[in-house]
């Protein structure tokens, strides 16, 4: 059984139950997931109930109850050898108690947050999981004297990057003028016009707060554009999967209207065409280092959530990329910094100063080194046979 609460993660789960099921043809896999989970052939209990804040989770408190009972019901009527976990803590924490309760062995993939806020739970999960699979390199450290085995094992998105560049016979041009050129053809845009990307993330709460301020961003660069030709940008949001997009109708046209494309399930395509994005924190920003394009990070929350949150969190940096490099590669653009003069203005002058952009683009090759011939799809795919008694 393979549990997630967001697209993400449901990334990770779909990568995984591949490659299971390339090693067992007959194995059977359930799960909480959306799209590309049920394309990997899981058998979906139920479908993703994210949410992220206070006052997101108090409003999907009863779509996340419903979902946990059904989650618990498969686990006692199935009684998969192994569950596995991606991230989500407080629906996962939960449903790890659960198969511990029934003898089930438990595989968290993608810690937590612990290093960032709630250092406590680190004890907690050590009881109540066997195995730990990190997706980060010094999240190891941080499970060492726990007494719970746990690894490295890269990052499933380097699989996915792979994937797509493979497939477009392009890895040896990654980053290139000329490969950005190409996927802005293969994409239907302009190849000798740059090409923005925006990337307002996937939780419902992120889209309700970040589509309005990037209409107004498209707004001005478009006003821009008319005084100077250098900066006629296209534009592309490449929406997640699983995205509802009948809920966000009124942003979406009013996009479109401003000729924004939108692509949904294109991300690294649509990265790997960008001369710049503004994305906002998350898996994102690191989808974009990978791909080595300039951005710009971008985060709102309600109010009451960030102040909250501000008390609560024990980070210097939000965004991935800051995180690991340990320190300001890219600008964080939070809150009431997040509006669109501040935006357009730092977009500028990633674009104008070429040592500025020269050097965030040394960082993300060095940031990049780490997760270098690790395949964490196939890393953890061993684990779960392991921890199934089966040898691999």
């Amino acid at each position: 059984m393979i549990i997630t609460g967001e697209s993400s993660g449901e990334l990770y789960g779909s990568l995984l139950a591949g490659e299971l099921k390339k090693r067992r043809h007959d194995i059977h896999i359930t799960g909480v997931g959306g799209e590309r989970m049920a394309a990997a052939g899981v058998e979906l209990i139920s479908h993703i109930a994210s949410a992220f804040g206070l006052l997101e989770a108090v409003s999907a408190f009863g779509k996340i109850r419903k979902t946990f009972s059904m989650a618990l019901r498969a686990l006692k009527e199935s009684r998969p050898q192994v569950v596995v976990l991606i991230d989500y803590p407080d629906f996962n924490l939960k449903v790890a108690a659960a198969a511990k309760s029934l003898g089930i062995k438990v595989l968290y993939y993608v810690s937590p947050q612990v290093w960032a806020w709630r250092k406590g739970r680190v004890k907690k999960i050590a009881r109540l999981v066997d195995r730990m699979a990190v997706l980060l390199p010094f999240e190891q450290e941080i499970y060492r004297n726990t007494g719970l085995p746990c690894e490295f094992v890269g990052h499933p998105i380097l699989e996915e990057i792979e994937a797509v560049l493979t497939q477009e016979r392009l890895q040896a041009r990654e980053g290139t003028k000329e490969s950005r050129a190409y996927f802005r053809d293969f994409l239907g845009f302009d190849p000798a016009r740059p090409l923005l990307s925006l990337l307002p993330g996937s939780r419902p709460s992120e889209l309700n707060r970040h589509f309005p301020l990037i209409i107004d961003v498209v707004r001005e660069l478009r006003s821009a554009a008319g005084r100077s030709p250098r900066e006629d940008y296209q534009f592309c949001i490449p929406l997640a999967p699983n995205t509802d997009q009948k809920k966000y109708h009124t942003h979406i046209e009013a996009l479109r209207s401003e000729g924004v494309v939108i692509k949904e399930g294109e991300s690294i395509r649509v990265l790997a065409a960008s001369d710049m994005a503004v994305v906002a924190s998350g898996t994102a920003t690191l989808q974009a280092a990978f791909l080595e394009v300039p951005m710009v990070v971008i985060y709102k929350l309600s109010a009451l959530s960030y102040h909250l949150g501000r008390r609560i969190l024990d980070v210097k940096y939000i965004s991935l990329v800051n995180i690991l490099s340990g320190e300001e590669v890219v600008k964080e653009l939070i809150q009431d910094m997040a509006n669109p003069r501040d935006i357009v203005r730092e977009l500028k002058s990633i674009m104008s100063d070429t040592v500025r952009r020269e050097k965030m683009l040394l960082h993300y090759k060095k940031l990049k080194e780490p997760f270098m011939n690790k395949t964490a799809s196939k890393r953890v795919a061993d684990i779960v046979m392991e921890l199934a008694g089966e040898t691999h």
